[in-house]
């Protein structure tokens, strides 16, 4: 079994450099590259599954912490959908041969980001399994549900602080996440992955409603789509059950090889 190795990347320059923290496991193809969510950090449940199904059946995992994530470097409170990006595909560069992008929530729009980039350079992904992903979640999720004054907070002092059932801190939401948002929208046009793509998604997840997955799904016309929903689900789908249905569709697609 062969062990992870644990490094660093600088991506950017000048004031905007920081330092990725990204753990690799070597093994054979297609590699495991997980892409965590908002807050999340490489070590989490899903990403820990998904090393571990690596070293089960001989395939390498990548995972990394975003800027202002987990152990790597970077404020937080920088963070935009452009920014993360950036590092995701710097990241992806370092990897070899074809991949199954494994995205959760805000991870399944950088996700589907990537995998239009990789379309584009005609190296497309060998796959896309998305967790409650949350494309376009600055506009269709996170300010919608803003109340008066929290946009006016917004306007008045550039973030606003909005409690979580995740954390004893508030998360911040800063006006240029929800600006630079505006530029990696999907919705409104088709999405190309030019992979096939898996969805999970929980029945009961109060943060990415079902309906946001189903709108997804009319939005890839031209990649074949299969949406899993998992009625007594919540957002985070990590009880052992949802992990192995994690671990299911991600063989589905290394077998598809």
């Amino acid at each position: 079994m062969s062990a992870t190795h644990s490094s660093n990347l600088t991506v950017g320059s000048g004031p905007a450099a920081r330092t990725i923290a990204i753990e690799t496991r070597s093994g054979g193809a297609p590699g495991l590259f997980w892409l965590g969510g908002f807050r999340s950090d490489m070590r989490g449940s899903k990403a820990m599954a998904l090393d571990g199904l690596g070293a089960e059946h001989g395939l390498a995992v990548t995972r990394f912490d975003y800027s202002g994530h987990g152990i790597s470097g970077g404020d937080f409170n920088e963070g935009t959908i452009s920014r993360w990006l950036e590092e995701a595909e710097a990241v992806y560069a370092t990897t070899h041969g074809p991949q199954i992008i494994i995205g959760s929530s805000m991870g399944g729009w950088i996700a589907l980001l990537l995998a239009r980039a990789l379309l584009e350079r005609d190296t497309p992904a060998h796959g896309l399994v998305l967790i409650a992903p949350a494309p376009d979640m600055t506009h269709e999720l996170i300010s919608p549900g803003f109340t008066l004054e929290e946009h006016q907070a917004l306007q008045a002092n550039g973030y606003v602080d909005q409690p979580s059932v995740y954390s004893d801190e508030p998360y911040r939401i800063n006006q240029a996440l929800i600006s630079d948002g505006a530029q990696h929208l999907l919705f409104g046009s088709v999405i190309e992955t030019g992979c096939p793509v898996t969805i999970l998604q929980g029945g009961q997840d109060e943060d990415v409603p079902p309906a946001h997955a189903i709108k997804l799904v009319t939005h890839i016309l031209h990649d074949p789509v299969t949406l899993t929903l998992i009625p007594d689900g919540d957002h985070r789908l990590s009880r052992e059950q949802d992990l192995e249905q994690l671990k299911d569709a991600v063989l589905r697609l290394v077998e598809a090889k």
